[in-house]
């Protein structure tokens, strides 16, 4: 007898599918269309990625995005990514690591392969580096005259360092003529010898963008300057090989801006301590010239014929202060009796225990006044209750919502049935306000 066939639920059968998926397709690179992007408030990135034929759909988690890429809805790019399956749904997809737009992998092995040989010919070594000058007689500035760069840089620069004249020289820093441009600004700042530091910048950009920086002409352009150089391009995560061959790599345009340049507080603040220790030392010179003075006037001073005469003088007024200071002790010491037997009358007397009672009798009148308004609420509150019941039962309240009391004017019995009654009986009505005489014309009974 042979076994019956195994049977998956449908969760078995998503779960070995997103193995399977996972063990075979472990990193694979994918180029496709970003459509539909979203980006919820947790960070993370969903989106489909398509051709002319079909899709996929994606997810990138938040830790894995990176700041240079920013995702758009057609975008041509290439993603490195995982392939699962989302079980819940049974949705295959791709779990994303890294995404680049469709064209940067040839210029970062472009870059890689620069990189490599410049780094092989010494052009990053260290010993090549050029020190910057500590305080700059001029600032060269190349970069774009119409840039958020340019406005940035020239900010820091007044407020650091006002003084220091800058000398703009206006290049492209994007498209096929700007490395042209870039590298020839860097050769006739050096010709002209205007300025004693440089410094190259551009704002953010995707690596296309920066592109210009990666050329081997401004490379070795930079290289060449006998002017130390500084670069300021890009934002703090984009790297470039004009900063490799730069003196200084600065993380964006404005900080290359505070690196030229020191902070003129900060210098202010160096003169300010050296005017402080030159009026110091001149102080300490003159205080030792005056102590020098000092005791010479006071060898003089012992050989004068007057100087017994002070020592008498101040004899007698050391003898007058201790006079002085024996009839204050004395005159503090029998104070101390005095005090001390005032001490034991006041302890004696019966004025801190009337005290003490008129502060018990005020707190009793205290608690006597407010037990009686307590009291005073209370049979306030429970008259209120009273009077509400009371009204509530009352045949006046009846009488408010419209009701009326049938009475016989002789015998004051309330009338309640019309068997009570025959044709030409006076009846007396009492109403919620007042009352009225009547007769009985007609009688009717209940159907």
């Amino acid at each position: 007898m042979t076994a019956p066939p195994f049977i998956y639920s449908v969760s078995q059968l998503n779960r070995e599918t997103a193995r399977l998926l996972g063990e075979h397709f472990v990193s694979i690179r994918v180029e496709g269309e970003m459509s539909n992007l979203s980006i919820p408030a947790s960070g993370h990135c969903y989106f489909t990625l398509k051709d002319a034929n079909a899709q996929v759909r994606c997810a990138m988690f938040r830790s894995q995005q990176r700041r240079s890429f920013v995702p758009e809805n057609g975008k041509q790019i290439i993603v490195k990514a995982q392939v699962s399956l989302y079980e819940p749904r049974g949705d295959y997809q791709l779990i994303v690591e890294s995404i680049e737009a469709a064209g940067e992998g040839a210029l970062r092995r472009a870059f890689d392969e620069l990189t490599q040989k410049l780094a092989a010919e010494g052009l990053f070594s260290l010993e090549h580096k050029k020190t910057l000058p500590t305080l700059p007689k001029t600032i060269g500035v190349i970069t774009s005259p119409s840039g958020a760069a340019i406005r940035d840089i020239l900010t820091i620069l007044r407020r650091r360092f006002a003084a220091v004249p800058v000398i703009i020289y206006p290049v492209a820093v994007q498209g096929e003529n700007a490395k042209y441009e870039v590298a020839k600004a860097i050769a006739t700042a050096n010709t002209l010898k205007q300025c004693d530091v440089l410094i190259v910048a551009r704002g953010g950009g995707s690596l296309e963008d920066l592109w210009t920086f990666n050329e081997e002409m401004v490379a070795r352009a930079i290289f060449a300057s006998r002017i130390p150089v500084i670069s300021g391009i890009g934002h703090e995560t984009d790297v470039t090989i004009a900063d490799f061959v730069a003196d200084l790599r600065a993380a964006t345009p404005s900080a290359a801006a505070e690196h030229a340049t020191p902070d003129q507080q900060q210098w202010l603040n160096k003169f300010n301590d050296l005017e402080l220790r030159l009026q110091q030392h001149l102080l300490r010179l003159q205080r030792q010239q005056q102590q020098k003075l000092d005791w010479l006037t006071g060898r003089l001073q012992q050989q004068h014929p007057n100087q017994k005469l002070n020592h008498n003088r101040q004899r007698l007024d050391n003898l007058e202060i201790r006079l002085n200071k024996a009839i204050q002790l004395r005159l503090g010491h029998q104070q101390r009796i005095v005090e001390t037997h005032t001490a034991r009358i006041w302890q004696s007397s019966p004025l801190a225990a009337i005290r003490r009672y008129q502060q018990q009798q005020a707190y009793l009148y205290e608690r006597l006044n407010t037990a009686n308004n307590n009291r005073l609420k209370q049979l306030n509150l429970r008259l209120l209750n009273a009077s509400q019941t009371l009204h509530a039962v009352s045949p006046l309240a009846t009488l408010g919502r419209g009701y009326a009391i049938v009475t016989d004017p002789v015998s004051g019995k309330i009338i309640s049935s019309t068997g009570q009654l025959k044709i030409g009986d006076k009846i007396t009505t009492r109403l919620a306000k007042g009352q009225f005489s009547s007769r009985v014309e007609t009688i009717l009974d209940d159907v």
